[in-house]
């Protein structure tokens, strides 16, 4: 059995959050710490965390062994927890203290549960208002009330502390003792929910029984647009919370969580715990140790959330379980899809995958008999499915420079005529892909990226999608001085908003993009105020089609339904299917009939039939024989390495000199593809090479990718990284 405890001067060893290649061992502080215990050590001048990990090694002189300084204010990581982590860090190839900063990403994790002064919204005018104080208002106002540490608020505004102190002496601001890391309020599970269908109940007591046998099983809840998964997990959630464990609801958009929050309220009487980027640090902190201690019984959150150190978890919901932003593709890249399933295994608990259209992942791991499958097949009450058809553009008169084809551009102006609304997807963000110059022909890029800038009118910026870099729209091209001849080619919402302000003069148009808004909560704002009737027309990129309800909305037009067929993206096919459809599920979720209507110049694809046709088996089965053949996932593993560098030749040679030493994928039946320039050669200056490689379903992927990298020295300028099961090609 492990030790748990260790007396004072005994050797323990330590994971740190710094990014060394062991553990370190100290000697425990005064009075001992337990395995687990969050630690204050010393590492060279600096005192960093770090965790102890189980007994030291010992295998240099003790006598130079340094003491820990202290074992911080913060409930141990408890064993399951440890294990996945390792388990993670396997599967992923990534470095144990980065899968500890993962684990700690809260403030001052060891400071006591004192009180501290905070600063919230007051109800008087300031004397005079200047753009700084407008700033700090405008932070205040825009988090609702939430309550801010003084460096904290100035820092969001911008602006400094006196600021802020200022407009706390005029009682514009409330200066405030506030108790560190309070509990939240109690949820009430007996609260009763909305009424079931006979199919809902149906699922939700399975669901229920997998919870009250305490042991680990995955779920595959599929039903359409509509059919209520929500209040049928939800129900999973209540019986959780019963039988006195954790939840965790997984989102994969900020934009998703308001609406969300408000049902979770009324359901159980009281707001859960939240874990996003657009939380406050305090509230950051205060989540994190109130998972930890258990008084935190549900959490609603993005991917991340996953990482946090829940005492008893019971159940895990990852809710649209197809949406790609589950995958994170910068710094440890893991699918939080798949990590959830691996913590609800270690932890014995539930997992329950909830989609309309899921991944064909979860939908083989589901006929393959891994995970159990529900299905919803009628949405609820009296809402119907939305009919669909492919409106052939080929035969359509559409002016150069138009992209609102005239059926449905009637369409539109009959549903608006009735008081209901329509939106207009296009997924493609701002106003037009390409700048060009009508007098020498110069196409203006990305100075740090192998990149078009992108015209944002609204902005009135050019912007990099890749590293963000943006500029004004100049008025002579930056190649020939040119002036006037700057011309934007091919559509994006913002145009496709312009355009529609031009047909139809009288709608109230409402533009739905990522990039128009300053913070989430701005952008949740706006949605609660299109579902409540504040706009006739809704023009949106798939940050729509995750999840949103608006009632009074019956006709969806998809402006260029082929776009996501283009390409050699191994789930483009997939992933068109899924979009498609969930945008069309936006249509008819309230009494009167909703229609799709996709403007395609490919009707006879095979894709576009079968998203008419609502064959989803029939899909699946088609795609799933496919990969099966190929040899892809889920049939097959996949791993993806990039290599980065400011100097091209640099990370070509490292890319050719891994393809020569491919003998330990070899040994694995595994094959390599590459060296190539990655399709975007150069994103923020760095030059990008990738490789992939390609291995049977049941080779030992991680440990062959693990000694073949370690043959080769990495320059000190080139960055390696290994993307298992990637989802992005890019």
């Amino acid at each position: 059995m492990a030790q748990d405890f260790f007396h004072e001067g005994e050797l323990v060893a330590v994971l740190t959050t710094q990014p060394l290649d062991r553990l370190l061992d100290y000697r425990a502080p005064e009075g001992g710490c337990w395995l687990g215990a969050f630690l204050e050590v010393p590492l060279g001048p600096r005192r960093v965390l770090g965790v102890v990990w189980g007994p030291g090694r010992g295998d240099f002189d003790p006598g130079k062994v340094r003491p820990a300084t202290r074992v911080l204010e913060a409930a141990p990581l408890r064993e399951e927890m440890r294990l996945f982590l390792g388990r993670a860090a396997d599967y992923t190839l990534t470095p144990m203290p980065a899968m500890l900063r993962l684990a700690t990403r809260a403030p001052d994790l060891g400071a006591p549960p004192a009180a501290r002064r905070v600063y919230r919204l007051g109800e008087r005018a300031p004397d005079r208002m200047t753009d700084a104080r407008a700033k700090v208002i405008a932070v205040l106002e825009e988090f609702g009330g939430a309550a801010f540490q003084l460096g904290e608020l100035a820092e969001m505004a911008g602006v400094g502390t006196a600021v802020v102190k200022g407009l706390a002496k005029q009682g514009a601001v409330v200066e405030e003792e506030a108790p560190r890391d309070a509990p939240y309020p109690p949820l009430d599970p007996d609260i009763p929910g909305k009424p079931l269908t006979e199919a809902q109940a149906g699922a939700a007591e399975t669901l229920k029984r997998g919870l009250r046998a305490g042991s680990y099983g995955a779920t595959l809840l599929r039903g359409v647009t509509g059919s209520g998964k929500t209040e049928v997990y939800l129900e999973a959630v209540a019986e959780c919370l019963r039988l006195n464990r954790q939840a965790l609801v997984l989102l994969p958009e900020i934009a998703l969580t308001g609406e969300f929050l408000e049902r979770v309220e009324a359901r159980f009487g009281a707001r859960p715990a939240e874990w996003h980027s657009g939380i406050t640090q305090t509230e950051r902190r205060r989540a994190w140790h109130m998972v930890a201690s258990g008084d935190a019984r549900l959490v609603v959150g993005a991917r991340s959330a996953l990482f946090l150190p829940f005492r008893e978890l019971g159940l895990i919901v990852v809710d649209e379980e197809h949406d790609t932003s589950y995958k994170q593709d910068e710094g440890v890249l893991y699918n939080a899809r798949d990590m959830a399933v691996l913590r609800a295994s270690i932890n014995g608990a539930q997992v329950i995958l909830a989609s309309a259209t899921p991944s064909l992942e979860s939908w083989a791991n589901a006929e393959a008999g891994k995970y159990a499958r529900l299905d919803l097949t009628d949405r609820f009450g009296p809402a119907e499915l939305p009919t669909m058809r492919a409106l052939d553009m080929r035969v359509e008169d559409l002016p150069p420079g138009r992209w609102i084809g005239g059926t449905l551009s009637r369409a539109v102006e009959e549903r608006i005529g009735r008081g209901e609304q329509a939106l207009l997807f296009l997924n493609r963000r701002g106003y037009a892909p390409v700048t060009i110059c009508r007098a020498c022909g110069h196409q203006i890029g990305c100075p740090n990226c192998d990149a078009r800038l992108v015209e944002h009118r609204f902005l009135r910026r050019l912007m990099c999608h890749q590293c963000g870099e943006t500029r004004p729209i100049p008025e002579a091209c930056p190649e020939c001085k040119v002036e006037g001849k700057l011309a934007p080619v091919g559509p994006g919402v913002e145009r496709l908003a312009e355009e529609a302000a031009a047909r139809f003069p009288d709608a109230r148009i409402a533009v739905l993009s990522s990039d128009l808004y300053g913070s989430a909560r701005a952008l949740k704002a706006h949605v609660a105020q299109i579902a409540e009737g504040g706009a006739d027309i809704v023009i949106g990129t798939q940050l729509v089609a995750k999840g949103h309800n608006f009632p009074l909305l019956t006709l969806v037009g998809v402006i260029d339904a082929d776009l996501g067929l283009q390409g050699s993206d191994l789930r483009a096919a997939e992933r068109t299917f899924q979009l498609m459809r969930q945008v069309a599920g936006r249509a008819g979720r309230g009494e009167a009939k909703g229609e799709a209507m996709l403007q395609t110049y490919q009707p006879e694809h095979p894709v576009i039939r079968a998203i008419l046709s609502g064959d989803e088996e029939g899909f699946w089965r088609a795609e799933a024989e496919e990969r099966r053949a190929a040899g892809v996932p889920p049939y097959g593993r996949m791993a993806g390495i990039v290599l980065s560098s400011p100097n091209a030749a640099e990370v070509f040679d490292l890319g050719a000199a891994l393809a020569r030493a491919d003998r330990p994928l070899r040994r694995i039946g595994a094959q390599v593809f590459g060296p190539a320039p990655a399709p975007i050669a150069r994103v923020r200056g760095r030059h990008r090479v990738r490789l992939l490689v390609k291995a049977a379903k049941s080779a030992p992927i991680q440990a062959a990718l693990a000694e073949w990298v370690a043959q080769v020295k990495v320059p000190p300028n080139v960055r390696l990284a290994i993307d298992i099961d990637p989802q992005s090609f890019l």
